[in-house]
């Protein structure tokens, strides 16, 4: 198994302002600050901006190397998602390069289960926390 603390290369994402209306719509959302430009730079925003939770689309790819690291042995065919937790930072709007990394934090076995937690950070170009992600998967 890999060791804890094993930090993978980061991955970067470019935010497209049709991303975060696609994201948008498909989680119902309907404050146009998320559509429309001149609405979000009137509320402040840089340009049109993500939802809290696009952090997923944009920490994917950086998730996803650990997860299935042979090195770390995660058996798919038994894995549940068991939660995620983040505290978000500096708003994500169109236009930002958003490069995340993550490290594998934590292994433990509990009642026959095991549980594999990983820790997402995420900066936008400025150098500038977008937001902070803990991933936990469970192995039953």
């Amino acid at each position: 198994m890999a060791p804890t603390g094993k930090t993978y290369p980061p991955f970067e994402y470019e935010v497209g302002r049709e991303k975060i209306r696609e994201y948008a719509n498909a989680v119902a959302e309907t404050n146009q600050i998320h559509f429309d430009r001149r609405t979000a730079q009137d509320a402040g925003f840089r340009d049109v901006v993500a939802p809290p939770m696009f952090a997923v689309v944009y920490s994917a790819g950086s998730i996803g190397p650990p997860v299935f690291d042979p090195e770390i042995g995660i058996d798919y065919t038994r894995m549940v998602h068991g939660g995620q937790e983040f505290v978000w930072g500096e708003p994500v709007c169109a236009g930002d390069t958003i490069t995340t990394e993550t490290t594998f934090k934590d292994f433990s076995e509990k009642a026959g289960r095991k549980f594999y937690v990983f820790q997402s950070v995420s900066r936008n170009q400025d150098g500038q926390e977008t937001v902070r992600g803990i991933w936990t998967n469970i192995v039953r």
